[in-house]
């Protein structure tokens, strides 16, 4: 409290400098010395705003927030300087050089302009110059960023620029005219019954992948987005397709408006469980079509007339061939968990359904990895498409913050080491144990299911068993979960302990 307090003291005498400063420009000061700073840091004061900030004198770095111990640091990225140092000036002023006016409405001739802070260089006496350059020449540039993008324009109802932002998030596009993510869910001029939703959900604020593809989405334009398992993405295409909804008006007694496919059913019914929860106050109907479960009530649905349409490729193509579906109405296609659905071999199934959607469409795919058969099948359905890449784009990145331990057993060790680790387990725990087969996986929850009542998923188990397993593990009456790949991707269980 004393050095909140303290430094809070020290802003406001430096704020009445500032207004006792003449127009001429003053260069920065030091500030009185403050023994709670880690060293080497100092404090420094604009001569011209009287703001307080810090600069680190061994690696040249300033930033606005007040340093901690990490931030003594020094940083291997000359990047990440320039972007701690461009976000100060930005978010302070709002300032875009490359603009006739800033935030505040002052014109490039306003001599009361403050000029933006990039970086400190030393003068002959040895105290510190504002220079607004960046290391590179250029102020700002990102990768593959848009114009307000690459100046770091501050995003409504945030606190960092747009460069910061995606720096922070591990963000990269690359398109032409990206505009910058939105890092608060009032800056994105969502409805405000769906901000109702959002926010009656317990939601603080939007992932990185839904920052940054919700503007893009919102512009109509086809998305290619890479981010792992778990990042948000459903809502990332579903709330922009609720938007898309209420613009075109449709009958959707003539068709689906909106066109959702999923690699599995489980996932199918998990995007309908969201996109009915979040689109209910928009009134916005929406149906799931999946194999394993009786036609009849799906397709009465469908001639009720549904705006979104999520469905398995397989069944789909089915209804298709009955001729029991139009896809002519539809404007807003996602292709979710794409890698995954040609990884099961979907790609024909695919393609033949988007033979029947007009191609004046607007097209989303989301994938978790980005192979060469992911590369080709984007190329040949996207028009244009502007890449979000949330992390490494190369591989299937595991969540950093998950730990991950690794044993090598013979076959026979196995069985008695897994038995372990359940056991060691607290109770209540939920676990899922992957089995790289389905008959591995029914054997071993049988050996399972009396000591830890555990039960199995796969593909060959009807949907009536399927969604009765997930459902009793979601529970906990069935804490133990063996499953094959189909419960690898996309599933939302909460309070998972373990996955072995």
């Amino acid at each position: 409290m004393v050095k909140v307090q303290m430094q809070e003291i020290f802003i406001v005498a430096f704020l009445a400098m500032a207004a006792t400063a003449t127009a001429s420009f003053a260069g920065p000061t030091f500030a009185p010395p403050d023994p709670t700073l880690p060293k080497p840091w100092k404090g420094l004061v604009d001569g011209k705003t009287g703001y307080l900030y810090f600069w680190n004198p061994i690696t040249n770095v300033t930033q606005y927030e007040r340093p901690t111990i990490v931030d003594s640091v020094p940083k291997s990225s000359p990047v990440r300087s320039s972007i701690q140092i461009q976000q100060y000036s930005e978010v302070r002023y709002g300032y875009n050089p490359d603009k006739e006016n800033d935030r505040y409405g002052r014109g490039n001739n306003d001599a009361s302009k403050p000029e933006p802070v990039s970086r400190f260089n030393q003068n002959a006496s040895g105290g510190p110059i504002l220079s607004h350059n960046t290391p590179n020449g250029t102020h700002g540039s990102v990768v593959g960023g848009s114009s307000a993008g690459r100046h770091g324009l501050v995003a409504e109802g945030s606190n960092l620029s747009g460069d910061a932002y995606r720096h922070q998030h591990e963000i990269t596009v690359t398109g032409d005219e990206v505009p910058s993510p939105f890092s608060s869910f009032e800056a994105t001029g969502f409805s405000s019954e769906i901000l109702r939703e959002v926010h009656s959900a317990g939601f603080s604020a939007p992932t990185p992948i839904q920052a940054q593809s919700w503007p893009i989405a919102l512009q109509g334009r086809d998305i290619v987005a890479i981010a792992k398992t778990g990042s948000g993405k459903t809502l990332g295409y579903l709330i922009p397709g609720f938007m898309h909804l209420k613009q075109c008006r449709k009958d959707p007694r003539m068709g689906p408006t909106v066109l959702v496919l999923s690699p599995t059913r489980e996932l199918a019914t998990q995007i309908l469980d969201e996109a009915l929860k979040f689109g209910k106050s928009s009134r916005i109907s929406c149906t799931c079509l999946y194999g394993g479960a009786p036609k009849g009530p799906q397709l009465r649905e469908i001639e009720r007339g549904v705006d979104i349409v999520v469905a398995t490729p397989g069944r789909l193509n089915d209804i298709l061939e009955m001729s029991r579906i139009s896809l002519r109405q539809v404007s807003y296609l996602v292709l979710d968990e794409a890698d995954r659905m040609l990884d099961m071999g979907f790609e024909p199934q695919i393609r033949k359904i988007v033979k029947e959607v007009p191609s004046c469409r607007q097209t989303l795919m989301y994938t978790a990895t980005w192979p060469k058969e992911v590369r080709k099948i984007a190329a040949d359905l996207l028009g244009n498409p502007v890449q979000v890449n949330i992390g490494n784009i190369n591989e299937l990145v595991a969540n950093k913050s998950i730990t991950q331990y690794v044993e090598v057993l013979s076959p026979m060790e196995k069985h008695r080491r897994l038995e372990q680790i359940l056991r060691s387990q607290e109770s209540g725990s939920k676990i899922i144990v992957f089995c790289s087969t389905k008959k591995m996986c029914d054997q071993l929850a049988r050996n399972l299911s009396r000591q830890f009542g555990a039960a199995a998923i796969h593909g060959d188990k009807s949907q009536a068993d399927r969604d009765y397993v997930l459902n009793q593990f979601r529970t906990g009456r069935s804490p133990v979960l063996v499953a094959t790949d189909v419960a690898a991707r996309g599933l939302d269980i909460k309070d998972i302990s373990n996955k072995l």
